[in-house]
């Protein structure tokens, strides 16, 4: 559950946001959304794919597990990456809109939120804390990234170049495992793309976005690390 409510110097002044890492905090979760503009950093350290969205549509996700609340970067209290997407960092504030304006929001049930421990949002006086002028930052470095996504998606298409993939998995345990109901890109299709349509590509910016997702699938052979090094420390 949560209870989103628009952010203010007044009602909210004693909040505060625990910035750790943890379960409890919220960070058991399998992905993350993302975006083409944050593709090169996600690469890597995470499998990019495309999921589909509760309405059909295709979206881009940087997997941090194989199955439901798996998150294989969770190290206690400490996520074990250099890199973290920037749809976790923003956590717990979101976009909302009132007419044609972007205002921020904040989730008051998340449970990085509180008054007794983590970074201030107000400053005493009123004013807005280095912290909170980062996380408005970072919800618009978002906001304009996922604008990026629909016509990114929208070019995959045009040129077939969305398939299905299933990824099979034999653990140190003897176990097999299966990952589907995602998407990548078919590397096939896209190299007999004729002259017009790669150019095409290049000049709306995508190829980089594209050859960012092909790269980061040599990281599923580190998430498949990390759950064999879970296993073997769990026996």
């Amino acid at each position: 559950m949560s209870r989103t409510v628009q952010l203010n110097n007044v009602d909210h002044r004693d909040l505060r946001v625990d910035t750790g890492h943890g379960a409890t905090l919220g960070d058991d979760v399998m992905w993350a959304l993302t975006f083409p503009a944050e593709f090169r950093n996600v690469q890597a350290h995470y499998p990019i794919v495309f999921g589909k969205s509760a309405e059909g549509d295709f979206q881009p996700l940087a997997l941090f597990g194989f199955t439901d609340r798996q998150n294989l970067f969770l190290d206690g209290d400490r996520w074990d990456a250099t890199y973290i997407p920037l749809t976790i960092e923003r956590q717990p504030f979101l976009i909302g809109r009132a007419a044609d304006e972007m205002l921020m929001h904040i989730d008051l049930d998340h449970p990085r939120v509180g008054s007794t421990r983590g970074e201030a949002l107000f400053l005493p006086h009123g004013g807005t804390s280095a912290f909170l002028e980062h996380a408005s930052s970072v919800l618009n470095t978002i906001h304009q990234g996922v604008q990026a996504t629909a016509p990114f998606v929208a070019a995959l298409l045009q040129h077939d170049l969305l398939e299905p993939f299933v990824l099979d998995i034999r653990l140190d345990d003897g176990s097999d495992n299966r990952l589907s109901g995602y998407y990548t890109v078919n590397e096939d299709r896209l190299r007999q793309l004729d002259g017009d349509a790669f150019s095409a590509l290049g000049r709306a910016g995508h190829l980089e976005a594209v050859y960012m997702m092909l790269a980061s699938v040599v990281r599923f052979r580190d998430l498949i690390e990390r759950v064999n090094r879970a296993g073997a420390a769990g026996r």
